[in-house]
């Protein structure tokens, strides 16, 4: 998701994402694990885009006070 696309979805949608974000990380995670994984450079991606979505959720519940 582009930082765009973060600050227009709804507070659920970023709840939701952010969600599958953290599922994924703990499947890329028991994937390492077992020396499966294709990709290590994902979990950079994965965090970064969890950082984002915390980033905005913060902004927009100190906004709303």
């Amino acid at each position: 998701m582009k930082m765009k696309e973060i600050k227009e979805a709804t507070v659920d949608e970023l709840n939701a994402h952010k969600r599958d974000l953290r599922q994924e990380s703990f499947h890329l995670r028991l994937q390492q694990q077992s020396g499966q994984l294709e990709r290590p450079s994902r979990f950079k991606e994965i965090r970064r885009e969890v950082a984002r979505i915390e980033t905005v959720l913060t902004q927009r519940t100190k906004g709303a006070k």
